[in-house]
């Protein structure tokens, strides 16, 4: 990600040493022109609301790994700078999830997996269109583990993780904006001890997803 925003910014560099060269010599008179003339500009705070759906995989060292699905709602705030085309953001969000799943395999109770909120702070570069901004994204994932078997004690945690992806934001109206947006998110993996699995040996819990997500977002 910092080599991606290192070639952008010497992109820029490159693009506004072209501009100066093109200037009119004294004496010569020219109308102004401008190589990029944004009809929207992107710069500035917004916040928003965001939902999707995720699907991905959880893996217990006594049971091996098996699929988690679900969906999420919340909420999203941030800040873009936009110089010339490109707009480089900060953006953050917290989300209430229900993303789970369950095995029996080597489980005959069934072994449980859940994430039950999910948050990330991710930077942004895009490319803008005018009304259209496609753009990647990448940074920190925060989210909660529960582990659970029936009969057993089971276990949470609080994982740190990374996230990356991209997407496409667009100008519906005024300063209201439209997304779509993938990401994979993975949040490593925690030691439940004996209170998981066959509750003989420790076992380690993993849990990473992909998700598909729409939101609006209000720019101020």
């Amino acid at each position: 990600m910092k080599r991606v925003i290192l070639a952008c910014l010497g992109l820029l560099v490159v693009t506004a040493t072209a501009d100066a060269a093109d200037m009119p010599r004294r004496g010569q008179q020219y109308p102004q022109q401008s190589a990029y003339m944004p009809g929207n500009n992107w710069t500035g705070f917004y916040i928003g609301l965001n939902g999707g759906a995720a699907w991905g995989t959880s893996a217990w060292t006594s049971v091996g790994s098996f699929d988690v699905t679900g969906g999420m709602i919340g909420g999203t705030a941030g800040y873009n700078w936009q110089g010339g085309p490109f707009v480089f953001g900060l953006e953050g969000d917290l989300d209430w999830t229900r993303i789970d799943g369950r095995t029996t395999a080597a489980c005959v109770t069934g072994c449980k997996t859940s994430n039950h909120w999910l948050a990330t702070v991710r930077g942004r570069v895009g490319y803008a269109f005018d009304r259209f901004l496609p753009y990647v994204t990448g940074g920190l994932a925060l989210g909660g583990i529960d582990a659970s078997r029936p009969g057993f004690v089971g276990a949470k945690d609080t994982n740190a993780g990374w996230t990356v992806g991209g997407g496409l934001e667009f100008v519906i109206a005024g300063n209201w904006s439209a997304k779509a947006e993938y990401l994979y998110v993975n949040l490593g993996s925690f030691n439940c001890g004996l209170g998981c699995g066959n509750g003989i040996n420790p076992d380690n819990v993993s849990f990473n997803t992909h998700m598909v997500r729409g939101g609006v977002n209000f720019r101020f």
